[in-house]
C-alpha cells in the first residue's frame, strides 16, 4: 500500500490526531518526534539585522494585498507574514509538515483531507487561528475578486467544511495525492482583515497574517521593513525552531540592475543576487570584494534547472503557424552570445522541465507511447516516431552544416513554406503585410541580447523592435496578453503539478492575469496534465512530465535561453552566519532571510545598514 495511505495514524476503533506530516511520494525525512529541520542552527541568536534587495520589478508597490491582480505588493510580504497549514522543506521535494496544522488526517478513500489547528497558532492582532479563518480564506482566494491563479490552483476542491472550532476539513472532487499539499500550503488570514469587505477592496489594510514578521516603518512604494513579531506563536515549534532571526529585514527597491549593484558597493543594502554573466565577471570586483568586505560565492545546489526562454503570444494570427516559431527561433545564435557575452557561464535550456527527471530525452518510451496515443491524430506525427526537439545549434565549422547560414536558410524556407516571403524590403504575406516583431522588456537588461538576435531576424526580412516599458505597465499589458513576444522564467520545480494548469491548460488562456503566457490551448496537452496532477507514484508523475515536455517542445512555443547550475550570490562580510548544513532544493533570498543569523557585531549595531 502506498505511502499515501499511512500518513494518518489510527486506533483500532477510531482515528488518532497523530500524523504530523504528508508526503506525495516517497518517505518522510523527519520523525514526529523531531526537534528542528537539519539545515538550520537551532540555537541561533535572534536580533541584528539584513537588508536584501527586491528583484528588479519596477521601482514601487502600491499596494499591501499579495492575492489580487491589480497592483504590486512588496517584496517578499507572503513568505514573511503569512502562514499555511503544512509548510515544506528545502530538503524533501513533496513532503510538507505541520505548521497552523499539529496533524493531518487523509480519509480511506483519499477525497478528503482534515486538518487540526494548533491551540497556540495566533494572527499578529493576538485573535487565535481558527476554522473559521481557514474557510474564509479559501472562500476570498477563489472568489472572482481574487487573482485568477487561485481559482486554477484550488479547482479541484469540492468544499471547505468547518468541523469544529480547530477543526477543518477539505473534500476533493477526485483522487489526486498532490491535493493535500496544495491546500495544506493555502495561505491563511484573519477574517477580520478588511473589516468584510470585498478581497479586491483590501488595498492598503494593514494585513492580518501569523507569520513572523510584521509590516514596520514604509517608504511608501520604495522600501520597505519588516519587523520580527517578539510573540511570534511558533519560534519554538519544530518547524520554526532556529528560522527568521534577524529583527529586521529590509528590502530596496530600484530601477534597474545597475542601480542595485551601485547601490550594494555603496553599503545600501547587505546581500544580492546576480543574474547577468557579464556583470557577475566584471563589476563584481574591485577592493571590497579583494579585501572580504564584500563577499561573493557561488552557491551548489540541486534544484531542477529553471526554464526561461522568449514565449510568443500564439493568440496573435501571425504566431500560429509552428513553422514560423520554429524559423524565429533559428535565428538564435545562443553558442556565439555565450562566448562573447556570458563568458561560457550557460547551459541552454532544453526543455520545459530541464535539468531534473522529468526532462524529455531521445525517443518518447513505450510508457510515454501509452499517454500520446490517444491524441495521435490531433497531434503531429513528429511526436512519435522522431526524437525530441533540441534548440539549433550554431557550428564555426563551414563543413558542420549548421552554421548561422545554414540555420537561416532552414529558417527562410519554413517561412515561405508558410507563406511568407521577403520582397518590397520586408519578410509579407500573401496580402502584403510585413511581419513585425515586438520584444517588450521592463529594465533593459534583454537589450545586448534581442539587439544580436535582432539582426539575424532582419536578415530573414523581420521588423524587429524592442521596446523597454516600467513594469506596472508591462504587468498591465500581460494581464491582458496585449504583447508579442516576452522574455519569461520558470523556476524549476522536484514535482511540478497543478500549477502546470495554471501555466499550460486551455482554461488559463482565456482568463486575463493567468500565467498562460503562451496562449496555449491544446486538448492533448490538456489531457497530459490531467495524468501530471492525478500520478498516483512517482514514476506516473515522470512519464506524464516527459510526455507533456515532449508535445510542448515539438510545438517550438518558445525560444529557449540558458540557464546556471549555480546561484551568484554576494553579500556584505562580518555582518551574518549561516547554519553549517546547505539545503538541497532552495532560492538563496528565501533560504538568508529564514535561516542566517546576525553576528555579534551585527546585533551590536542593532539595526545595521540604513
Amino acid at each position: 500500500m502506498r505511502l499515501f495511505l499511512f500518513i494518518c495514524l489510527w486506533w483500532v476503533s477510531a482515528p488518532a490526531w497523530a500524523a504530523h506530516a504528508y508526503a506525495q511520494f516517497g518517505d518522510i525525512k523527519y520523525p514526529a518526534d523531531f526537534s528542528h529541520f537539519d539545515y538550520v542552527n537551532p540555537q541561533a541568536p535572534k536580533g541584528g539585522s539584513i537588508a536584501m534587495v527586491a528583484p528588479t520589478r519596477g521601482s514601487n508597490f502600491d499596494k499591501y494585498n499579495p492575492f489580487t491582480l491589480k497592483g504590486t505588493p512588496p517584496p517578499a510580504l507572503s513568505s514573511l507574514l503569512f502562514e499555511s497549514l503544512l509548510t515544506g522543506t528545502m530538503d524533501e521535494p513533496t513532503t510538507a509538515y505541520g505548521l497552523l496544522a499539529e496533524d493531518v488526517s487523509v480519509a480511506a478513500d483519499r477525497l478528503s483531507a482534515t486538518f487540526k489547528i494548533r491551540p497556540q497558532a495566533k494572527f499578529h492582532n493576538g485573535d487565535p487561528v481558527l476554522a473559521l479563518d481557514v474557510k474564509h480564506s479559501f472562500d476570498q482566494l477563489t472568489s472572482r475578486a481574487a487573482a485568477p491563479q487561485y481559482r486554477t490552483y484550488f479547482s479541484e476542491v469540492k468544499a471547505v467544511v468547518v468541523l469544529g472550532e480547530r477543526l477543518v476539513r477539505f473534500d476533493f472532487k477526485r483522487i489526486n495525492p498532490e491535493l493535500p499539499l496544495i491546500v495544506g500550503g493555502m495561505p491563511v488570514f484573519s477574517h477580520r482583515w478588511g473589516e468584510g469587505k470585498p478581497l479586491d477592496k483590501i488595498i492598503t489594510d494593514t494585513p492580518i497574517g501569523s507569520g513572523p514578521y510584521t509590516i514596520g516603518s514604509v517608504d511608501f512604494g520604495r522600501d520597505v521593513h519588516y519587523q520580527r513579531d517578539v510573540r511570534y506563536w511558533a519560534q519554538d515549534i519544530n518547524v520554526r525552531k532556529g528560522m527568521y532571526n534577524f529583527d529586521r529585514i529590509t528590502y530596496r527597491l530600484y530601477k534597474d540592475s545597475t542601480a542595485q549593484l551601485e547601490a550594494f558597493k555603496a553599503g545600501e543594502f547587505e546581500y544580492i543576487q546576480a543574474f547577468v554573466a557579464r556583470e557577475w565577471a566584471r563589476a563584481y570586483s574591485g577592493k571590497a570584494f579583494d579585501s572580504g568586505q564584500l563577499i561573493k560565492r557561488e552557491l551548489q545546489h540541486g534544484n531542477a534547472g529553471d526554464f526561461q526562454g522568449f514565449l510568443f503570444n500564439t493568440r496573435l494570427t501571425k504566431f500560429k503557424d509552428v513553422r514560423v516559431r520554429q524559423a524565429i527561433a533559428l535565428a538564435m545564435d545562443y553558442e556565439w552570445m555565450n562566448r562573447q557575452l556570458f563568458y561560457n557561464a550557460y547551459t541552454r535550456v532544453r526543455g520545459y522541465f530541464v535539468g531534473s527527471d522529468f526532462e524529455a530525452k531521445g525517443l518518447p518510451t513505450e510508457r510515454e507511447l501509452a499517454l500520446l496515443e490517444p491524441w495521435r491524430r490531433q497531434l503531429d506525427p513528429a511526436v512519435f516516431d522522431q526524437t525530441v526537439p533540441l534548440p539549433p545549434v550554431t557550428s564555426l565549422d563551414p563543413a558542420s552544416g549548421k552554421t548561422l547560414r545554414d540555420n537561416l536558410r532552414q529558417a527562410k524556407q519554413l517561412l515561405q513554406d508558410a507563406g511568407w516571403t521577403y520582397r518590397d524590403g520586408a519578410l509579407r504575406n500573401a496580402q502584403g503585410q510585413a511581419f513585425s516583431l515586438e520584444f517588450l522588456d521592463n529594465s533593459g537588461s534583454m537589450g545586448r541580447v534581442v539587439t544580436p538576435f535582432a539582426k539575424n531576424l532582419e536578415k530573414l526580412g523581420f521588423k524587429v523592435n524592442y521596446k523597454v516599458i516600467d513594469f506596472a505597465i508591462l504587468q498591465k499589458r500581460m494581464d491582458v496578453f496585449d504583447f508579442e513576444i516576452i522574455s519569461s522564467r520558470y523556476v524549476g520545480s522536484e514535482s511540478p503539478g497543478t500549477e502546470l494548469l495554471e501555466r499550460f491548460g486551455s482554461k488559463a488562456a482565456d482568463t486575463e492575469g493567468s500565467s498562460n503566457v503562451l496562449g496555449l490551448k491544446d486538448p492533448a496537452v490538456d489531457a497530459l496534465l490531467d495524468r501530471v496532477i492525478t500520478a498516483q507514484t512517482r514514476p506516473q508523475l515522470t512519464d506524464a512530465l516527459r510526455a507533456l515536455d515532449r508535445v510542448l517542445r515539438h510545438g517550438h512555443y518558445s525560444v529557449p535561453h540558458w540557464f546556471g547550475s549555480v546561484h551568484r550570490v554576494a553579500w556584505r562580510g562580518g555582518r551574518f552566519e549561516q547554519p553549517a548544513v546547505t539545503p538541497r532544493y532552495y532560492q538563496p533570498e528565501n533560504w538568508i532571510s529564514s535561516t542566517w543569523w546576525a553576528n555579534a557585531a551585527n546585533l551590536s549595531q542593532g539595526s545595521g545598514v540604513r
